[in-house]
């Protein structure tokens, strides 16, 4: 198990590639700090990893309330005593065409995707700083880097999370603290279940893999950047997209 005796926070972990992610790093032997804003969703997750003989905590929290993460993080130090990997997976979409986007749209996708990686990060940087050891990965997302119709809130989120991952990988380097991303391409999560056909056929039709990811593929990407076997990799983009963006 790679991650024994490690400590992994996971955002949006209740469901879908979050749970992948927490699931995948508590069968390498970490305690997983699960956090979402579905608790009972959360607390079920949670209990069942511990059925199966991992170590979970389960912390509500809103990743748009700097408080709330702050005092996730704490909770996590008090009970674990470190931390030593943050995964930003929680996120949102508001999709629509950009001359009919809302304000509240293009706001709560940048609170979410974007402020909530800030917040999470901010209250975690610190104690990986003095640790000499940390590793962050966030999800990005394929639309960050190619763009996508309907979507000009989230490809801007997530293209901001490379430039703020960039940055903040230049700043902490020297103290063993790796920034990265990951940017999945289209995966079967309830996100994308809810295309029409003739959308996920499009998509489909330009993935050279010719097929859609799963979760466990977004999982088993972050679990290797969150390795010793990436420690010498930071303010990388990995691409999982079958191919998809190249």
């Amino acid at each position: 198990m790679i991650f024994q005796d490690r400590v992994t926070i996971v955002t949006g972990a209740s469901q879908g590639i979050g749970e992948a992610i927490a699931r995948l790093f508590a069968r390498e032997g970490a305690t997983v700090a699960l956090l979402d804003i579905q608790k009972d969703k959360l607390e079920a997750l949670a209990a069942s990893i511990i059925s199966e003989g991992g170590k979970a905590l389960a912390l509500p929290a809103d990743v748009t309330r700097s408080d709330q993460t702050a005092a996730a993080a704490a909770a996590v130090l008090k009970a674990c005593g470190r931390i030593d990997h943050l995964v930003n997976n929680a996120g949102i979409t508001r999709d629509g065409l950009f001359l009919r986007m809302k304000e509240e749209d293009w706001d709560a996708v940048m609170a979410v995707n974007l402020k909530g990686v800030f917040n999470l990060t901010k209250a975690v940087v610190r104690p990986m700083v003095q640790a000499h050891y940390g590793r962050i990965v966030s999800l990005s997302s394929i639309a960050g880097q190619m763009g996508n119709p309907s979507q000009a809130n989230y490809a801007a989120s997530k293209a901001g999370l490379i430039g703020f991952s960039k940055s903040l990988a230049r700043e902490i380097a020297s103290r063993n603290v790796t920034v990265n991303c990951v940017a999945p391409g289209v995966i079967t999560t309830a996100m994308t279940a809810v295309l029409p056909e003739s959308v996920q056929k499009t998509f489909l039709d330009i993935i050279p893999m010719g097929r859609f990811g799963e979760p466990a593929d977004v999982a088993a990407a972050v679990r290797f950047l969150c390795s010793e076997d990436a420690a010498y990799i930071t303010g990388q983009v990995l691409g999982i997209n079958g191919g998809m963006y190249m």
